[in-house]
């Protein structure tokens, strides 16, 4: 029997995803057998297993929260390991952008090791460091591939040596505004402002023309540091209306890789993804194992080693374009899932624990030969139809889908009760079906979201049922730039609440009606049985016969904290109550609209203040910028509602402004 081979600490630290001083303390404290060979240290390559196994996973701390930590939680327990979440089970919350904060509360829950979920410091190259330096087992890759991969402008080149194609573009140190603007000119228009470190969508612009460019690299960079701590910035050659295809990838402690396939992501809207599938309509055997094989040679030419993804653009004319590795696991993961029988969760435990793939390529492969369909949608807490802004609020109640019909995940940590604010991530839950071609899933996708009803605060719901009835999703068209086309030009008018919806309000609201002669809130009626008047959030309003709704009929309703009523009309949620009686200022009100003035404009969202764009006795016309607001790490610009004159501002940059709060006041020109 020959000798097992030995490695060097560095190779050893390569293999476990730690670093070689880790791998040396190992060797100075007993705990990884080794031996010297002139002068150095060297490791038997089947020690490693074995130390692998005596350092089973007992005890994970979720370094995140919301979802994906319920998620996580989910398949550790199934696998009989113990969790750990800060803020959750009576524990302290921890900041989880705060290294050292997450390291000392894993170390007091008694984890031996920390799944970073996505988003937060998921790809930190420090993090993973930081937590292998402190004994802790780190589930996701070796900090170096991390550090590899995260930086834009060196994974470009990489690409570039491995012979993967990239779009033409500009990686270089110089920073300079005068090195982009040339590079720029150079690279031609359109091009695309990106942050060279982190992902997630965030700092990215689209700039069509010189005029423009300066004023996107500055809020690149705002948006780059304050979401990833690393002002640079890359440029690349901006690709009109490709499709957004992405290579989910596995690599194990033992040198051993495959990839799972693809998801198409090409339904975003401002970069963040919506809708996600597998397969992708447009890539075929042959483009799936060329995307395959140029993801897994990017990884391992890094020592790539747990779960990641590969992203690329795809034209019509089949040209590939790399765009990134993500050193993590992502957010539409399910779909993959679901069409393939794993679980990416247990398999980023499992590799993490030293085992083995213990799967090869050719058996994906017959996996994905079976024609298996899954698609995924993602509930946001945001208003479609006022340009996506976020929206906060409790949440009274939910309904979610049943798998009445078929297989139906929803992947949620929302519940009655939930308070979503402006520090709270938007994505409420993930909604994921599989049939058994691409047409069976979209039929039970579109019957799950007219099941689901979330109220209390406004969501994407009735945009998402709208999007998945649309032609170019059913016909599996979508590119990057559809929702950019169609929405809102082809968005369907506002709902005006049915009578359902108002008589559905006033039944609830009848118990809080103070019942006495006066014509407006209602009460006692000659001959005639009893009435209120209601309004609605959106500013609709109706006097509605109070009556009992036949049972099991009329639309889902939740009572509000402030005396109110949400019901669902079409998907969304809407707010009645009793309105007030008339009065001389509300009637003033009614006159200013109806002259034309356009009056105090309100913060769409809670959030900072980060730029006042006029001042007072401006002239602006409709669409002018007024302030900029950043809010969940995304910039937010105000625009004048119409034409006039700005007459004050009322807030300037640096603060917090509150939704609903007055920030400008317009009047009439002339």
């Amino acid at each position: 029997m020959s000798a097992p081979d030995e490695l060097s600490p560095s190779d050893v630290a390569a293999r476990l995803g730690t670093s070689k001083r880790t791998v040396q303390r190992w060797i100075a404290d007993g705990k990884l057998p080794a031996r010297r060979v002139g002068g150095r240290w060297r490791v038997a390559s089947d020690a490693i297993g074995a130390f692998n196994r005596s350092n089973a996973i007992e005890t994970v701390f979720v370094a995140n929260r919301g979802e994906i930590a319920a998620r996580i939680r989910r398949t550790a327990s199934r696998l009989g390991i113990a969790v750990v979440v800060p803020g959750e089970d009576g524990r302290p919350e921890v900041d989880l952008l705060d290294a050292e904060a997450i390291v000392a509360a894993a170390r007091s829950g008694g984890a031996d090791s920390i799944h970073p979920g996505y988003g937060f410091l998921a790809e930190s190259a420090d993090f993973a460091e930081r937590v292998v330096d402190a004994g802790l087992r780190w589930i996701g890759p070796p900090a170096s591939a991390i550090r590899a991969v995260g930086d834009k402008s060196a994974a470009r080149r990489l690409a570039v040596s491995l012979g993967i194609p990239v779009l033409p573009g500009y990686d270089d140190a110089d920073q300079s505004n005068r090195s982009l603007i040339d590079a720029a000119q150079r690279i031609g228009w359109p091009v695309i402002v990106k942050p060279a470190a982190g992902g997630g969508g965030k700092g990215i612009h689209v700039v069509r023309e010189l005029a423009s460019l300066e004023g996107a690299l500055a809020a690149g960079r705002r948006e780059a540091g304050l979401a990833f701590g690393d002002e640079r910035l890359i440029l690349e050659r901006y690709l009109e209306g490709p499709r957004h295809v992405e290579i989910q990838i596995l690599f194990d402690t033992h040198g051993r890789s495959v990839h799972l396939g693809e998801r198409d992501c090409s339904l975003q809207r401002r970069h963040q993804k919506v809708l996600e599938e597998t397969p992708s309509p447009a890539v075929t055997e042959t483009l799936r194992s060329r995307l395959g094989s140029y993801a897994l040679a990017l990884a391992g030419a890094v020592g790539y080693v747990s779960a990641g993804t590969c992203e690329f653009l795809l034209d019509d004319a089949g040209g590939i374009s790399f765009l990134e590795l993500n050193a993590r696991l992502q957010v539409e993961h399910p779909v993959t899932e679901m069409v393939t029988g794993r679980d990416l969760v247990a398999d980023q435990l499992r590799i993490a624990a030293g085992e083995p793939l213990g799967i090869d390529q050719a058996a994906v492969d017959r996996t994905l030969a079976r024609g298996i369909h899954a698609i995924e949608v993602r509930l946001y807490a945001e208003d479609p139809e006022a340009g996506f802004l976020p929206a906060t609020g409790r949440i009274e109640a939910v309904d979610w889908p049943t798998e009445r019909d078929g297989p139906v995940r929803v992947d949620t940590a929302v519940a009655p009760g939930t308070e979503v604010d402006a520090r709270f991530d938007p994505m409420l839950a993930k909604i994921v079906v599989a049939g058994r071609d691409r047409q069976e899933a979209l039929t039970r996708l579109t019957t799950a979201l007219d099941e689901t009803a979330v109220l209390g605060l406004t969501t994407n719901l009735r945009f998402l049922r709208w999007l998945v009835r649309r032609p170019e999703v059913v016909g599996g068209n979508a590119r990057i730039d559809t929702l950019e086309r169609i929405w809102p030009g082809e968005a369907p008018p506002p709902i005006e609440p049915p009578t359902d919806a108002w008589n559905a309000a006033a039944w609830v609201l009848d118990g809080s009606a103070e019942v006495s002669a006066d014509p407006w809130t209602g009460g006692w009626r000659l001959n005639a049985g009893r009435r209120l008047q209601l309004t609605t959030d959106d500013g609709h309003e109706r006097s509605v016969a109070v009556g009992r709704p036949e049972a099991g009929l009329g639309p889902r309703t939740a009572p509000a904290v402030d005396g109110g009523v949400h019901v669902d009309v079409a998907g969304r949620s809407v707010l009645f109550w009793i309105a007030p009686p008339p009065d001389v200022d509300r009637a003033a009100r009614a006159a200013t609209d109806h002259h034309g003035t356009v009056g105090d404009i309100l913060a769409p969202m809670p959030g900072s203040v980060i730029a006042v764009h006029v001042e007072p006795g401006a002239i602006v016309a409709t669409g002018d910028p007024l302030v900029t607001i950043e809010a969940m790490k995304m910039e937010h610009v105000v625009a004048a509602p119409g034409p006039g004159i700005v007459r004050e501002m009322a807030v300037a940059v640096g603060d917090q402004a509150r939704r609903g709060q007055r920030i400008a006041e317009i009047g009439p020109l002339g």
